[in-house]
């Protein structure tokens, strides 16, 4: 039985981003005793997001990184980040423990962000490969 090339991409980006986001996850939980919760999620959304842009280049789609992928992969996470930023501060307003309010956020966030990275990867486009 053979699976449908974007299943096995799904698959690939489900451990890269299983990867990334227990990174980002470990950040913040170590980082938010010390510093400001927002600035702790950002900090480890950031860091994460390097991890997560070569991963996904060369593991998940199997292509080299360009300029034109990292600036596309850095706009859909910019919309992602807005997306994580709003709905991590509702889960907390809303009673969530702050340790635990990442864990909605990334079931949520984690489908949106496949969308929109996919896009950037497959999308072909003439002169800026």
């Amino acid at each position: 039985m053979k699976l449908n090339p974007v299943i096995w991409e799904f698959v690939r980006f489900g451990l890269v981003g299983g990867f990334c986001t227990a990174l980002h996850y470990g950040i913040y939980f170590l980082l938010q005793f010390a510093i400001e919760v927002n600035v702790a999620y950002t900090v480890g959304y950031l860091l994460s997001f390097i991890a997560n842009f070569y991963l996904t280049s060369y593991f998940t789609f199997g292509t080299a990184p360009s300029w034109r992928k990292l600036f596309g992969m850095a706009g859909a996470h910019g919309v992602n980040y807005l997306l994580h930023m709003v709905l991590l501060n509702l889960f907390i307003w809303i009673g969530v423990r702050q340790e635990f309010a990442p864990l909605p956020v990334f079931a949520i966030a984690i489908p949106v962000n496949f969308i929109l990275v996919r896009f950037v990867f497959k999308h072909k486009t003439e002169n800026y490969e």
